[in-house]
């Protein structure tokens, strides 16, 4: 999967549960726009369209983690923090200070769309 931002593509790469399948069908072939907030200086947050299964386990987040919270949450990571989540994916090939970097400051909204 693609997330686009500030004019950034990154690459996610899906974890195997049943939360990160129910993620990708609800992105299927026409992808899914997000408005996200920053949130506690360590994440974007925003609401999803529907509820998805969760697969909630204690995690400690790394800058490029994209979680699911609360079932209707999606979260993108640029610092860490520790609670009980379910993971969805993560950014790859993108460390901490460019993922903050890219992310911005304040609101964003990000476009999620399959890959080819």
């Amino acid at each position: 999967m693609i997330i686009s931002v500030n004019g950034h593509d990154l690459e996610l790469q899906l974890a195997d549960n049943s939360s990160a399948h129910a993620f990708a069908d609800l992105v299927g072939n026409s992808g899914l726009e997000l408005a996200m907030e920053d949130y506690g200086g360590f994440e974007k947050v925003g609401p999803l369209p529907q509820r998805l299964p969760t697969n909630d386990e204690q995690i400690t987040t790394r800058p490029g983690d994209v979680i699911l919270y609360q079932g209707d949450k999606l979260a993108i990571y640029y610092d860490t923090n520790a609670w009980t989540f379910t993971r969805i994916g993560r950014i790859i090939d993108l460390d901490a200070d460019r993922m903050r970097k890219v992310l911005g400051e304040g609101d964003v909204t990000v476009t999620i769309t399959a890959s080819e």
